[in-house]
């Protein structure tokens, strides 16, 4: 058994999606001087490695906290985007079962700290997000800052049907022809998401 870490580290230099929040972390306490070491942390909840929630982009939908935690355990199943194209006869040619995470290996995860990981991401198509809600999967992840672009269709087509999205994976590349288990846990907040600590376990 081998575990990988499929997370991004979240600090001051953490890259956020335009627009968002960045992150902020001032010391509360000093161990030098209050004998302790605490922080105060100031985060947007789609920083680093997260957790879409529906109500995200749905309105009435459900917060984090209220998704049964089985939905963040399952088995996964890694597609590789070959050239930046998301294609749904290629998807269709993977087995995708009931209640899989299904994780979209495209590389740029590579540039996660230049401008080209926001300015230059494949988008999933919508035939391809109801495709997915078709074969009935829990979680949908992506090594990119987002499953698609403005107005976020596949968002919604996702969402809608209270399949979870994992954004700004890393790691994926250790995968490869793997089979493995992913367990997605993201802070328990009555919101619309959260960052994650996604872990795959290679079977």
């Amino acid at each position: 058994m081998k575990w990988i870490d499929l997370s991004v580290v979240i600090n001051e230099k953490t890259p956020v999606y335009p627009g968002d929040p960045k992150t902020k972390i001032e010391p509360a306490g000093i161990l030098e001087k209050d004998g302790y070491e605490d922080h105060y942390v100031s985060i947007g909840t789609h920083a680093g490695t997260h957790i879409d929630a529906p109500r995200h982009m749905v309105k009435n939908g459900r917060s984090l906290d209220q998704i049964s935690v089985d939905k963040f355990i399952g088995k996964g199943v890694l597609i590789k985007i070959s050239d930046k194209k998301f294609d749904l006869d290629a998807i269709k040619s993977t087995n995708i079962e009931q209640g899989d995470i299904v994780l979209f290996y495209t590389g740029i995860s590579e540039v996660y700290h230049q401008s080209e990981y926001y300015d230059n991401y494949p988008a999933i198509t919508k035939e391809i997000a109801e495709y997915l809600v078709n074969k009935k999967v829990k979680m949908v992840g992506v090594d990119m800052c987002s499953v698609d672009h403005e107005p976020f269709p596949v968002h919604r087509i996702l969402l809608r049907n209270e399949i979870l999205i994992i954004e700004n994976l890393t790691n994926l590349q250790e995968l490869e022809n793997e089979e493995f288990k992913i367990y997605a846990f993201p802070i328990k907040l009555e919101i619309d998401g959260a960052p994650a600590r996604v872990l795959a376990e290679i079977h």
